[in-house]
């Protein structure tokens, strides 16, 4: 399985409601130095709702700048949709951080 497929798969665990961190996700994939790899793999996603990458922001919470999707915007429209509260284009991670389980 390529990466980008391995990061596909790891962000449809993330649950509605829920973000993680582009490190997060390297991490859990064994490549805790790849959080730009994991964040040009999602820029292409072919699917970007049914692998939901709305729900990955950066290790401080932020929505992305440059979101493929739509922008900023959309995906703070997705998240919010979802339940997750965006102020300043801000995510609380204390309250909506979803932790990969390391046994995959």
């Amino acid at each position: 399985m390529t990466f980008e497929n391995r990061v596909y798969s790891a962000i449809k665990k993330i649950p509605s409601g829920k973000v993680t961190t582009y490190k997060e996700i390297a991490k859990f994939l064994g490549s805790p130095n790849a959080a730009r790899a994991v964040g040009n793999a999602l820029h292409k996603n072919p699917l970007p709702i049914i692998q939901p990458c709305h729900r990955v922001v950066n290790c401080k919470g932020e929505l992305a700048k440059n979101f493929g999707f739509g922008g900023e915007k959309k995906q703070k429209e997705l998240l919010q949709k979802e339940g997750v509260k965006v102020k300043n284009n801000k995510v609380d991670l204390n309250k909506y951080l979803f932790h990969f389980n390391v046994d995959k």
